[in-house]
């Protein structure tokens, strides 16, 4: 009886052996799957995975290795998509529109995005710590187009005439990857730019005179918490040394694709402070001084 326990015990041995060898390989190739890299040949894939991820708010662990328009026809693909959960497009975003921020990412000129309906929230907006796989805000500013005439702008100074509004902005954003993936200028072109959300505050309208253009360049942003310190600041100027210049590239890189303006629009024309981390329970409050004649505007959100 001994003999047939001893044979039994080695027949169940070997069968754990086998199935063990027939998942390990699966579980390996799981691995090898989240930590693939992306490139011409399957951005159709990564693609799914920016779509998952962030549906889901988990960071993207793919590496990519696309060039700047290849990683623009994923982002058009990849806001074609969310637009069905995130409703039609209501404007555009530029990042990195200050010099050191484009030193870098080794480029010469900004990145832009697309803003979609539900991307935004109304001032003092309660929402998750969580909106995003990581999570940020910043100091940011919005621009109105009053007039489709703004396509036909060709200086900083003549945007001015067809923007009806400029809108104080908290940019919630998103850098979707995971740590250890190096983000380089196509990464962040391919997850449109990092747009999660953001909030807006009420439109202040804007004439076309200098006092216009000077507040435009001048004015200051301080970045609070809940307590009154200040976490991060920056002046206009920060937008490639003028908001307007912003607003005349993002008109000019859409005309190169063969697109236009529309009025209406909402322009987000990049960041004017450094990244806030958002925590749970906490508040950010944006503080534009000299934006408005003799009035200091505030815009807020809370966390929870």
């Amino acid at each position: 009886m001994s003999k047939y326990l001893v044979l039994l015990l080695i027949f169940l041995l070997s069968a754990c052996t086998v199935e063990t060898s027939k998942i390990s390989p699966q579980a390996e190739t799981l691995e090898k799957k989240s930590r693939s890299t992306v490139t011409p040949d399957n951005h159709s894939h990564f693609l799914q995975i920016l779509i998952d991820n962030y549906l889901q708010k988990t960071p993207v662990k793919t590496t990519v290795n696309l060039t700047l328009s290849q990683a623009q026809k994923v982002q058009e693909q990849y806001v074609l998509e969310m637009s069905k959960s995130l409703g039609k497009v209501v404007g555009y975003k530029a990042a990195l529109t200050n010099q050191k921020a484009q030193e870098r990412f080794n480029i010469s000129e900004p990145l832009r995005g697309v803003l979609l309906e539900k991307m935004l929230w109304e001032n003092g907006s309660v929402i998750s710590h969580k909106f995003g796989s990581h999570p940020m805000g910043e100091g940011d500013l919005i621009m109105r187009v009053g007039s489709t005439e703004i396509n036909n702008a060709k200086t900083p100074r003549e945007t001015l005439k067809y923007l009806d509004a400029v809108i104080p902005f908290i940019e919630l954003g998103d850098l979707v990857y995971s740590q250890d993936v190096k983000l380089d200028a196509p990464a962040l072109l391919a997850i449109n730019v990092g747009a999660r959300a953001g909030i807006l505050g009420k439109p202040i309208p804007v004439a076309d005179t200098d006092e216009w253009e000077n507040r435009l360049k001048s004015f200051r942003i301080e970045i609070l918490d809940e307590n009154g310190k200040v976490l991060a600041s920056g002046n206009g100027s920060d937008l490639l040394g003028n908001p307007l210049n912003v607003v005349l590239w993002i008109k000019d890189s859409l005309q190169g694709e063969g697109k236009g303006l529309k009025k209406g629009d909402l322009l987000s024309l990049g960041s004017m402070t450094s990244f806030i981390p958002v925590q749970l329970n906490s508040t950010i409050r944006a503080k534009y001084i000299d934006l408005w004649p003799n009035q200091t505007v505030e815009i807020f959100v809370k966390f929870e």
